[in-house]
């Protein structure tokens, strides 16, 4: 088992030492690479190791090599409790107590490779400005009079028992694309990894209500939503509140929605998106 130790000592800026760490931690072919915890080290390692595709623990204080297998210990539970674990990922980035870190090198028998930061310019060039929702497929749009909001029943069986995430986005991106609608989730859609795959166009920024998000568009059309306190509490700038529920007794229709449209969400809309052309 190779295992190298990468010693950074200095002074130096996250964009020069990221680069660089990733490059020296490819470049080594090692099985496990020991850094210490310094406050540099931490900045750039977690980065550094997702950029060479490796694995990455903090805060190890003893490291050790049983039958071949690097085993790592650490404090947890505000060290209360002291932890044994491994992995089988390499390589295997382990960052050490800054203080431990000679004595578990010279433990482990590690070897001492060489780290140079990049250099170069480190500022970000700003090639220009765009507001939020004026580019491509954005479906974030703060000016869009109209703020189009939906919710887990989409991704629900529907009346003949089957799914429908297909429908679902293409009803839904079809009213968005016809209205030009900005688009809002409730959390327990953006939450949902089943649905992933069919409503890529939304993520946890299209999320109202429950983040303390708070839209303020002068109209609010709500789909397949409950119309629960904490979502309802993200509309309180929108003055028009309208929701279309299969459920009467919905949290919408107890004096939270102007209008509540008691029907099926996926007819309603369907037939909207028609009479839009």
């Amino acid at each position: 088992m190779k295992i190298v130790a990468v010693n950074l000592e200095g002074n130096g800026t996250f964009a020069q030492d990221v680069p660089a760490l990733a490059e020296t931690i490819k470049a080594s072919g090692a099985e496990l690479v020991l850094l210490p915890g310094t406050s540099r080290a931490k900045r750039s390692a977690a980065a550094a190791a997702m950029r060479a595709g490796a694995e990455i623990d903090t805060n190890v204080v003893d490291l050790e090599v049983v039958d071949g297998k690097p085993v790592a210990r650490r404090w947890v539970y505000r060290q209360r409790i002291f932890t044994a674990f491994s992995r089988a990922a390499r390589p295997w980035v382990i960052v050490t107590d800054p203080s431990l870190f000679g004595e578990i090198c010279a433990k482990v028998g590690a070897e001492t490779v060489p780290f140079a930061a990049a250099t170069g310019a480190t500022r970000t060039t700003v090639n220009g400005v765009e507001n939020a929702g004026t580019g491509g497929e954005s479906t974030i749009k703060p000016d869009a009079k109209l703020l189009f909001v939906a919710g887990a029943g989409w991704t629900k069986k529907q009346a003949d028992g089957a799914l429908h995430f297909e429908e679902a986005a293409e009803t839904i991106t079809g009213f968005l694309g016809r209205s030009g609608a900005s688009l809002g989730s409730s959390k327990s859609l953006v939450d949902m990894p089943e649905a992933a795959a069919a409503f890529k166009f939304m993520s946890h920024m299209n999320q109202v209500g429950q983040t303390g998000s708070t839209p303020r568009h002068a109209k609010g059309l709500s789909t397949c939503c409950h119309g629960e306190e904490p979502h309802v509490v993200g509309w309180r700038f929108v003055n028009d509140r309208r929701a279309v529920n299969l459920d009467a007794n919905c949290g919408w229709a107890q004096g939270k929605a102007d209008v509540v449209y008691v029907a099926d969400a996926f007819a309603v809309m369907k037939k909207v998106n028609e009479l839009l052309g």
